[in-house]
């Protein structure tokens, strides 16, 4: 069989015309099917390796009705707490022989909705990260029937699978823990008013009173800068311990207080959420909350991909968090 060369694109149409086989054969052997003729199959077989011709997996996935790939939807891929999520959930998933699409809605939770909706298109199985929309969208999106796991974000009532972090445990250690060492009153640099993971963190704070501790709060948001604008406000709050969202608002903190003269923890403990990376690196070293991304992701993806196996007895999970004690936490003076 005499191949000519050629710089165009090699097309369907290519194999058929080269192994003699019509357009619908060539697509049987390309998806597997085992009813082609054995003679007929190894000629078009034979085509393929010769025009090295490479199918389209978006076709391949349209003809047999599904694509290999899931869908991950995050509000923010800048945020270290998110992009370390999808690593081994990506892992997980490329074990099994599916691959990642990620999209970001960029804490916009009025964009979220449209992007699943993107991404349901294109994938077998979507896996909300922290999704920000109202629960009539989370409906919207389970009367889809397209296989869902939610992570961070439990709907009672919704026939969702949502595997999360002990958010409000985490902040209760953080309370406990600053009241041993003697504050009476904090200050929380609140998070995303969307986000469940706040809500979770704020119901947590009222609590806190249980442990002698007062805590007032400030609307903030999820990034250094943020944390940045806030320190003035927290310092004026008139409290000797300030309890971020985040990490990051914390290292934002942390910036403005060495501008601003103010030692840590001489004069101010702080303590951060998640423990990124960068907590243990910081001047001082951040008193944090350890969230098991590792693992969270890891889980999430499994329950997923037994999900899109029709597997539906699957139980919600959540993991626990542990209290990271470091310097930027101190008795008061």
């Amino acid at each position: 069989m005499k191949v000519s060369k050629r710089t165009k694109k090699v097309t369907i149409a290519d194999v058929a015309r080269v192994s003699g086989a019509s357009l619908a054969t060539v697509s049987r052997v390309l998806n597997g099917v085992d009813t082609v003729d054995p003679v007929l199959a190894a000629r078009v077989k034979s085509a393929i390796r010769e025009l090295r011709y490479r199918p389209s997996a978006t076709a391949q996935g349209l003809a047999r009705g599904r694509t290999g790939t899931i869908g991950v939807l995050v509000p923010d891929l800048s945020n270290a707490h998110f992009s370390e999520l999808i690593k081994p959930l990506s892992a997980t998933a490329r074990a099994g022989g599916t691959r990642v699409v990620v999209m970001d809605s960029d804490e916009d939770p009025g964009a979220e909705r449209e992007l699943a909706e993107d991404l349901i298109r294109y994938s077998d199985g979507l896996l909300l990260c922290s999704p920000r929309m109202p629960r009539t969208d989370l409906a919207a999106l389970v009367g889809r029937g397209v296989p869902m796991v939610v992570i961070n974000r439990p709907v009672p009532g919704l026939a969702l699978h949502s595997i999360t972090a002990d958010f409000f445990d985490g902040m209760l250690a953080i309370c406990r823990h600053l009241a041993q060492l003697g504050h009476r009153k904090a200050v929380f640099l609140s998070g995303p008013e969307a986000s469940w993971a706040n809500g979770e963190r704020l119901r947590a704070l009222s609590g806190a009173r249980a442990f002698g501790l007062e805590v007032s709060s400030i609307a903030c948001g999820s990034t250094a800068d943020d944390g940045y604008a806030a320190a003035p406000a927290a310092l004026e709050s008139g409290v000797t311990a300030v309890i971020a969202y985040n990490d990051f608002i914390a290292l934002g903190v942390l910036a403005s207080f060495c501008e601003l003269g103010v030692r840590v923890p001489e004069d101010m403990s702080l303590t951060g959420f998640d423990e990124i990376d960068m907590a243990r690196f910081s001047a001082p070293p951040l008193t944090t909350v350890a969230i098991p991304r590792e693992r969270l992701g890891r889980i999430a993806g499994e329950a997923l991909g037994r999900v899109m196996g029709g597997d539906e007895d699957i139980d919600s999970e959540t993991l626990p968090v542990e209290l990271r004690i470091r310097r930027s936490t101190g008795a008061v003076v």
